[in-house]
């Protein structure tokens, strides 16, 4: 009896660790890991995360089901491809990339491990395509700002910062020099590549701050030197209102993190990135600080207010 006792007891065992070897264990393999590549401390980047995480929780790919593997390089082109080599090595089941020099350091590093991006100004233009890749385009007309601006100050002088190692903003300049002769202005171009640069910002009645990364991290001692001087600010990156650009038209963040986390989830339940079409942004914020306009005691015209999605005041 004794016997039979133990034999029973041993045979329970060995059932509960199958059934731990069956069921529990495919639990934990199924975990899915995301890595994604946001540069630096910037706003706009910040608020898409945000969305993505959540939209991505609403795909049934949350905490539990998916771990993600948040990498913040500074916008440096070293640390950019450190940081997507880093998720290369950890062999993540996919990348999700903000900002143009974030997917292309991604893009460079692996042809395997699919890429998603948000918030790349011109995808095509920038050489961000592939088998591989796939995501969400955040452009906007350059030609609509600028018109915009100059229904706000008439300038004449445009100074425009950028930085020369980040595709998308080398490619913001081209655009600026084509408008030239049609809106009658004569651009002035600022390469900024590091705090300090901004010291470079003279002789110029407005400014347009490219979507450069490098650019957005010196925004507050750029825009001080506007202020000083006493000329209007615009961009079509946002989330930098509130530090004192009076003209924000960019594609809307919250969109660009839900879609992107759209894209990835179907990359994760096994649908091909080569089998999603890149999106192009279908809602634009036009934001007016309307506040600081006055400070310089510019008019910003009814029309551009009234059509406003976020007012300053």
């Amino acid at each position: 009896m004794k016997d039979k006792g133990l034999k029973i007891k041993y045979f329970s065992l060995f059932f509960l660790f199958s059934f731990f070897i069956l069921f529990c264990i495919p639990t934990f393999a199924a975990e899915k890991t995301i890595g994604v590549i946001m540069t630096g401390d910037i706003h706009y980047y910040r608020e898409i995360h945000k969305s993505f995480t959540e939209a991505l929780s609403s795909e049934g790919l949350g905490p539990g089901n998916v771990e993600i593997i948040l990498q913040k390089p500074v916008p440096e082109p070293m640390s950019w491809t450190n940081a997507a080599r880093k998720l290369v090595a950890l062999d993540v089941d996919a990348i999700v990339s903000y900002g143009t020099p974030a997917a292309m350091a991604a893009m460079n590093e692996t042809s395997k491990i699919p890429v998603i991006f948000a918030a790349v100004y011109d995808p095509q233009e920038a050489g961000i395509r592939g088998k591989n890749v796939t995501g969400i385009s955040s452009k906007v007309p350059v030609a609509t700002l600028l018109k915009n601006l100059k229904s706000i100050s008439n300038f004449s002088r445009l100074g425009v910062v950028f930085s020369n190692i980040e595709k998308d903003s080398v490619l913001q300049i081209n655009e600026v020099k084509q408008l030239e002769n049609n809106l009658q202005f004569k651009s002035f171009i600022f390469n900024i590549k590091k705090l300090g640069d901004s010291s470079k910002i003279t002789n110029i009645d407005a400014l347009f701050l490219t979507t450069s990364c490098t650019v957005m991290q010196c925004v507050n001692d750029i825009i001080d030197i506007a202020r000083k001087a006493k000329i209007p600010t615009a961009t079509i990156l946002g989330g930098e209102e509130n530090s004192g650009v009076i003209l924000t038209i960019a594609a809307n963040p919250y969109e660009q993190g839900r879609e992107a986390a759209k894209l990835a989830a179907k990359v994760i339940k096994g649908t091909k990135p080569s089998d999603l079409p890149i999106e192009q942004s279908k809602k634009v914020d036009v934001i007016i600080n309307l506040k600081e306009a006055a400070d310089m005691d510019l008019k910003v015209p009814f029309d551009l207010l009234t059509s406003a999605t976020k007012v300053i005041k």
